[in-house]
């Protein structure tokens, strides 16, 4: 009969063992960072997640504890060009090595390629994916075309209504004065 997990206290290095998998969809209204993010919008969407443990090198004096998770959201941030919602697609797809303790993963962390934690009999799986959820967030959302034109205060201040250049060129300026032309305008 296999072994049942619970996700918010996962004994990490017996889930290695028996090769466990788990797999939710969680609301974002659980997520309370993520939600933030999303300042508030969203809260019924749901957060897909899976986990995966395997156990590498079981024959070997330390064997390895691993890993995978994979997750996806899709969140509702703001567009920092026309600062109206957007909706972002954020996936994570990492693998994890367990290491005996918070010593030893430091210790190991500038060599190791991978990302290293600390076992755990109750590792909080559900923090883990909204850590790294949170770490995949772009770090300047926004459409790829704004659906509306971009307020008057955020345009180009140097050009009128239709876009137009109201002031000169600085560089036509310059090539002015370099060619001994002067300035129009200028005294």
């Amino acid at each position: 009969m296999p072994k049942e997990f619970t996700a918010q206290r996962l004994d990490v290095r017996a889930f290695a063992e028996a090769g466990g998998a788990l797999s939710a969809r969680t609301p974002l209204a659980v997520f309370g960072r993520l939600l933030a993010e999303a300042q508030g919008r969203g809260a019924e969407r749901d957060l897909h997640w899976s986990a995966r443990g395997e156990h590498r090198n079981p024959h070997q004096v330390r064997p390895q504890a691993w890993l995978h998770l994979q997750a996806q959201a899709v969140l509702s941030l703001t567009c920092q060009r026309c600062l109206a919602p957007v909706d972002v697609t954020v996936a994570v797809d990492r693998s994890f090595r367990f290491v005996d303790d918070e010593a030893t993963a430091e210790a190991e962390d500038d060599a190791a390629e991978e990302d290293l934690l600390a076992l755990s009999r109750d590792f909080d799986l559900p923090a883990l994916v909204e850590d790294e959820i949170l770490l995949a967030l772009p770090l300047v959302p926004r459409h790829d075309a704004c659906p509306q034109p971009l307020p008057a205060a955020m345009a180009d201040p140097g050009a009128d209504a239709d876009g137009q250049a109201t002031r000169p060129n600085p560089f036509a300026v310059l090539q002015q004065l370099k060619a001994g032309g002067g300035v129009s305008g200028a005294e």
